[in-house]
């Protein structure tokens, strides 16, 4: 089974300073048929405006991603983490039991455009963490390269859930396949250009969402950037 999500049915807010588009209910969207995907809570396609940012806020028991497009998201934590997170790097911050933190865009004519993504833990209460990983274009052109998973594998940052995140750059001939397991979930989410996912057309901010499938097929892309996500069901 597979469910096509697309870009203009998401949710939208636009408090000035930021301009976000909500995959899954969140804040003050909330549509009951999009409360996540298997343990995949939030995704979210934030824009901020420069010189703007999160002021320090708190989170707790969840793997928060961010994944920078353009620009550059300044983050600090309470762990002693000051950041800088530019495009091609994949962050992650285990909130544990609890952590404060603050993103900002301190360039003075640059919008930052990242995805900030929420995995359910598959442990609660654990002790708050920080990891940062540089992927160049070379590493996911053509490829689904692991970008971050539950133990770490191939230099993926690893998290503390039951979840695998993939990223891949795609143009042309270029084809890559996943082998997917019928009891768990996958969540494509097309970040931009153009792409056919196991033959159903996708433009950027679209998504694709399988379930009891066996294998992911990705192809035809055009300019493509794309996250697929492996989820516990």
């Amino acid at each position: 089974m597979m469910q096509i999500r697309r870009s203009q049915d998401r949710g939208y807010a636009d408090h000035g300073w930021l301009k976000s588009f909500h995959s899954f209910s969140f804040a003050g969207y909330h549509d009951p048929a999009w409360m996540g995907w298997g343990n995949l809570r939030v995704i979210n396609e934030d824009r901020i405006a420069p010189g703007t940012g999160f002021g320090t806020h708190g989170h707790r028991d969840m793997e928060i991603i961010s994944y920078v497009l353009s620009g550059n998201l300044a983050h600090k934590d309470s762990m002693g983490n000051v950041k800088g997170i530019p495009p091609g790097d994949v962050q992650r911050m285990s909130a544990g039991r609890g952590v404060q933190h603050s993103e900002f865009n301190h360039a003075p004519e640059q919008t930052t455009h990242f995805l900030q993504i929420w995995i359910e833990p598959n442990k609660l209460g654990v002790e708050p963490g920080y990891a940062q990983q540089t992927f160049s274009e070379a590493d996911k052109r053509g490829r689904l390269r692991l970008v971050a998973s539950n133990d770490g594998a191939q230099g993926s940052v690893s998290m503390s859930a039951d979840a695998a995140i993939y990223a891949g750059l795609l143009d042309g001939d270029e084809t890559a396949e996943l082998a997917l397991k019928p009891d768990r979930k996958a969540y494509v989410h097309l970040v931009r250009g153009a792409l056919e996912v196991n033959g159903q057309r996708l433009q950027a901010g679209d998504a694709a969402l399988l379930a009891q499938e066996s294998k992911l097929t990705i192809a035809h892309g055009e300019a493509a950037e794309v996250l697929v996500f492996d989820l516990a069901a």
